[in-house]
């Protein structure tokens, strides 16, 4: 079965950037669309951003313009986060398919 693994976050100060990355165990990411999702602690899971096979992205409004999703190739995924708010903080996933990451926690200080 495919894996997804997620890295790159950590605690970052309000203003600065992560860049997190999704790394698939096969070569996924070129047969379906990706999406980057995240959950904060008593909110409900929010689609961030999602890149197509075709490499077009959509992403929530609340991201929108500090946010990038792109894809390296068929086995990674990337999302470059800039201008990081506090509301920012959450636990990170990756997916695709019907597949997800383990989620990695992204924290944002004040």
């Amino acid at each position: 079965q495919v894996q997804l693994v997620e890295s790159g976050g950590g605690l970052v100060q309000a203003g600065g950037s992560l860049r997190l990355s999704c790394a698939a165990s096969e070569n996924i990411f070129s047969l379906n669309p990706m999406s980057w999702y995240r959950q904060a602690p008593g909110k409900q899971r929010e689609l961030v951003a999602t890149i197509s096979m075709t490499r077009s992205t959509n992403y929530a409004d609340s991201v929108k313009g500090r946010f990038t999703i792109s894809r390296a190739n068929a086995k990674t995924v990337y999302l470059q986060m800039n201008s990081l708010k506090p509301e920012d903080t959450a636990v990170y996933y990756c997916a695709v398919a019907k597949l997800r990451g383990q989620g990695i926690q992204v924290t944002v200080s004040s």
